[in-house]
């Protein structure tokens, strides 16, 4: 399922980037310079102890690395990496990739972290991103544990695992790596440290919403296909992969309860109180079959403040076909700041 919806999602996403290609000539334009290294400082937010403790970080530098990919009228690409704050056993998920789609100017622009689907496609994150920079938002899109570079041949460690301890930890390390690749975003001279954000589609979107608990300095928080209660939903889901790991669980001695136990610290809902002051906006599709409409409103309903809820007519799969519509309100949403 997963993959069916990468592929549908990158489809369409290679069709917006056909027609949305910036063709202006770079004669002209100038970018921020991005060294080759540089050490970044990261400061806890003021309001540190309102983060849940198990996404907090205290102050610490790191050293980041970046190297130039390639440049096209007035938006350049430029690789990132930087090391975990969380150190695992697979030495290769210990570094963090991404990539930089850097505006023209000196700004200073909104800065924006962009996360992937479940799938690993990342184009269509490349996309999300290269559309947000040609409406001059920096945006950095990075890789969550265990996908792409991140992935060791020699072990089966996946972020989203059959165990929901695995999946806890996993989606842990990504609350703490997407906090650093906040860092490096406010250390940009070209970025606006005040005018921060993070977005995603399906994964993407719960983490984005779990990200922004885990990080007061992201203001606006745009969530696309996410949800909450993800212990119930994965418990309860009719598929036969979902069957065959309740099995092993309650095989192993195990609980429903363990289960949404063990699950619960990394649940969007469990902190959705925490996004009440931000500003927040919500896509979600009306017959998702990935993440149903129970789930789309317990994310809601646990922020508190009624945020922006758009619905489309369609599920989770077929919502590709509102890519280019969605890239317009992202843009739009991104650009406009109180």
């Amino acid at each position: 399922m997963s993959r069916l919806v990468g592929v549908v999602w990158v489809s369409w996403a290679v069709v917006w980037l056909s027609v949305s290609a910036d063709v202006a000539n770079a004669d002209g334009l100038s970018f921020a310079d991005v060294p080759d290294v540089a050490e970044i400082e990261f400061v806890p937010a003021k309001n540190e102890d309102t983060v849940p403790e198990h996404f907090r970080l205290k102050p610490h530098r790191f050293e980041a690395s970046s190297e130039f990919l390639r440049e096209s009228g007035s938006l350049r690409t430029i690789s990132v990496t930087f090391p975990s704050p969380m150190e695992t056993s697979v030495p290769e998920n210990n570094t963090v990739y991404g990539e930089y789609f850097q505006p023209a100017g000196a700004g200073p622009f909104p800065g924006v972290v962009v996360l992937h689907i479940l799938g690993g496609e990342f184009p269509l994150s490349q996309t999300v991103a290269s559309s947000l920079a040609r409406a001059k938002v920096a945006a950095l899109f990075i890789k969550m544990p265990y996908y792409g570079e991140r992935r060791s041949k020699e072990s089966p460690r996946r972020m989203i695992s059959r165990n929901p301890r695995e999946t806890a930890e996993g989606m842990t390390q990504a609350v703490l790596d997407i906090r650093r690749a906040g860092a490096w975003l406010a250390a940009r001279p070209e970025v606006d440290q005040q005018r921060l954000g993070v977005t995603g589609i399906s994964l993407g979107g719960i983490m984005s919403a779990l990200s922004a608990a885990g990080e007061p300095r992201f203001r606006k928080v745009a969530i696309y296909l996410g949800g909450g209660k993800l212990g119930e939903n994965l418990w309860s889901m009719e598929h036969r992969d979902a069957e065959t790991f309740r099995t092993e669980w309650l095989k192993a001695g195990e609980s429903r309860e363990s289960f949404l136990k063990a699950l619960e610290p990394v649940d969007p809902a469990t902190h959705g109180r925490l996004l009440k002051d931000r500003d927040v906006l919500m896509v979600n599709a009306k017959t998702d079959e990935i993440i149903p409409h129970a789930a789309t409103m317990a994310l809601w309903d646990s922020i508190g403040t009624k945020p922006e809820l758009v619905w489309l007519d369609a599920g989770h799969i077929t919502a590709a076909a509102y890519l280019p519509g969605e890239m317009v309100r992202l843009q739009k949403f991104f650009t406009a700041w109180k």
